[in-house]
């Protein structure tokens, strides 16, 4: 079977992964973006049980090693709710059941997991690749074509390009996210300069949630290495390059649109500065404390984004185009479940392309199977995080564009 992966993201690399380890080497990742950069898809991820269970069905044990080592550097974790003076709204408790498991993965660092997903596939991932259009062939197979005039033919070809797939726009185009009015700004500040212009202690280790009183809001999450990229990968696999980006506060700042006080062509034209500068502006009454956040965010890592959810999640046909991730399955970050879900569908669909390829099924009865499951559990997500969305940042979703399912968020 030759499979074909349109998008070198964190699912359709999870996916390349899983087949290989799983025996299918007819694969081809197809990413637009070159091999040093990526799509701006954030910095810091939180992994759930279900993420790292996938992680480790799709990676080998060197880099399932890999994957620890360079992981968040704290078991227990947190949630903490803060006004814009600083006092505490409210801390609830979690629970989880890998609490107290020495190599729990909590949270990781995109770049180095995308590194992790890309050991290994140096013959299957084919950077600054365009994909324009596919076209379905009488035999079953699909062609997919390319901006630079080649073409790939494959039995499968799995839509893993993000929330503005070009592969969805085709065979889906009513699919679209809907927009759900909030405007943010995502960005990275080194942990010691936070720390450094006054951070105070009980706020630096765990995850913040700021709520001003003026409408703007800001999530500030941590991440601490477990041991530094570069240095576990020279021990757990060598010959693997992976950047050390230092610890650092992955920070989302968000606004509704009417209260942005700017158009969003504007808005999403400014640059990293201008939009530091932006946040800075709109705290200028926030407590001091919280001023490094913003005034030692990295300018060439700060960028405008838009909270986007697809309503509702439905299955693609059964044929040989396959959907996972954002492609299907957009969500707004406030459930911290995007990614982990993607995960899960390249682990999914690992396991249904498998018994494909072993004659056990047919594709139409594999990928109808896997989309079923992939429904169900990608739209509890998003209504998990269209919850937290609408009391975190007041998101009034109306009712025309609310499906059943969610109708009461």
């Amino acid at each position: 079977m030759r499979v074909i992966v349109i998008g070198g993201g964190i699912g359709g690399l999870a996916l390349a992964q899983g087949l290989r380890q799983a025996g299918l080497t007819d694969i081809a990742v197809y990413e637009r973006s070159g091999a040093e950069g990526g799509r701006m898809q954030g910095y810091r991820l939180r992994v759930s049980p279900e993420g790292e269970q996938a992680l480790r069905d799709v990676l080998p044990q060197h880099l399932q090693d890999l994957l620890t080592a360079t992981s968040d550097d704290r078991t227990e974790g947190g949630l903490d709710a803060y006004d814009d003076q600083l006092e505490q709204l409210w801390a609830p408790s979690f629970t989880d059941p890998r609490d107290g498991r020495a190599d729990k993965v909590d949270a990781v660092d995109r770049g180095t997991l995308r590194g992790i997903l890309l050991a290994g596939l140096g013959g299957v991932v084919r950077f600054g690749r365009t994909f324009t259009r596919l076209e379905r062939h009488d035999d079953g197979r699909v062609t997919a074509y390319f901006t630079d005039g080649t073409t790939d033919t494959g039995d499968v070809l799995v839509a893993a390009d993000g929330v503005n797939s070009t592969v969805r726009a085709q065979v889906r185009p009513d699919d679209a996210a809907t927009d759900l009015g909030v405007r943010g700004i995502l960005s990275r500040t080194p942990r010691d300069k936070a720390i450094a212009a006054g951070l105070p202690e009980f706020m630096r280790d765990r995850f913040v949630y700021v709520i001003g009183g003026d409408g703007c809001h800001l999530g500030l999450m941590p991440m601490v290495f477990r041991e530094q990229p570069s240095e576990a990968a020279a021990q757990l696999s060598p010959g693997l390059e992976l950047h050390d980006p230092g610890d650092y506060y992955m920070s989302v700042f968000s606004v509704h649109r009417e209260n942005l006080g700017l158009p969003d062509d504007i808005f999403f034209a400014m640059t990293g500065e201008e939009l530091r500068d932006f946040a800075l502006e709109r705290t200028a009454a926030w407590h001091p404390d919280l001023k490094g956040v913003f005034a030692h965010a990295e300018p060439e890592e700060t960028h405008p984004v838009s909270l986007r959810a697809t309503l509702p999640v439905t299955a693609w046909d059964t044929g040989p185009v396959v959907p996972l991730g954002d492609a299907v399955h957009t969500m707004p970050p406030t459930g911290g479940v995007g990614a982990n879900t993607a995960l899960r569908d390249a682990a999914g669909l690992t396991a249904a392309l498998v018994r494909v390829d072993r004659g056990e099924v047919s594709l139409a009865q594999a990928v109808a199977g896997y989309q079923e499951r992939m429904v169900a559990y990608s739209t509890a997500a998003i209504q998990m995080s269209l919850k937290i969305a609408k009391w975190s940042i007041q998101i009034d979703l109306a009712e025309e564009q609310t499906p059943a399912e969610v109708s009461g968020v």
